[in-house]
């Protein structure tokens, strides 16, 4: 999907733009490695978030199950820049749950793409909402954007906080308040 001559020719025309050779030493394979690098970093721009989530397992536990500190990095669609930090889901399962690592692997290609914060706290709860078909899910993101830290108003060490609450988490605050406190163990 990702068209490297094309991410190459771009890089080129940036280099140029801003003044530099993009022929001398330290540039000229440059383009190369950023096209090598942008079908790493936007690797789930292809990939299915649903195909990890099809991996379910019949289970009697229908209390709530949390992983939290699921480190990504993603690049904001608005200025192309990183932000980077945790995720931390919680789910209520309906006599199915999923491999722990499956939830990390999702969330991995939600964030392999062009991104805002926002949206992909949601489509990680629409993800395993639609794909586990659990009682709830709340999911909630922690990340410091570049575009605010590294440039913009320089806030170094600010952080970005989302959630997402799906199904019975909607509903209930005492589930809400548990997810909390969970993450504070």
């Amino acid at each position: 999907m990702i068209d490297q001559e094309k991410i190459e020719k771009a890089v080129k025309l940036l280099l140029e733009a801003i003044g530099e050779d993009s022929r001398r030493e330290g540039l000229a394979e440059t383009p190369h490695r950023i096209a090598r690098m942008y079908e790493e970093i936007f690797g789930g721009m292809g990939d299915d978030p649903a195909l990890p989530l099809s991996k379910t397992f019949t289970a009697a536990n229908n209390e709530m199950i949390v992983e939290k500190n699921i480190v990504f990095y993603s690049i904001c669609e608005h200025h192309m820049m990183p932000f980077f930090g945790r995720a931390h889901v919680a789910y209520i399962p309906d006599g199915r749950v999923v491999g722990l690592s499956k939830l990390a692997r999702s969330i991995e290609i939600f964030a392999k793409r062009l991104q805002l914060q926002e949206q992909m706290t949601a489509q990680i709860a629409d993800a395993i909402m639609e794909h586990l078909a659990p009682r709830g899910v709340m999911v909630m993101l922690e990340a410091e954007h570049l575009c605010m830290t590294m440039r913009g108003v320089k806030k170094p060490g600010s952080q970005t906080m989302t959630v997402v609450t799906r199904g019975i988490f909607k509903e209930d605050s005492r589930l809400r308040d548990e997810f909390f406190n969970l993450l504070r163990i």
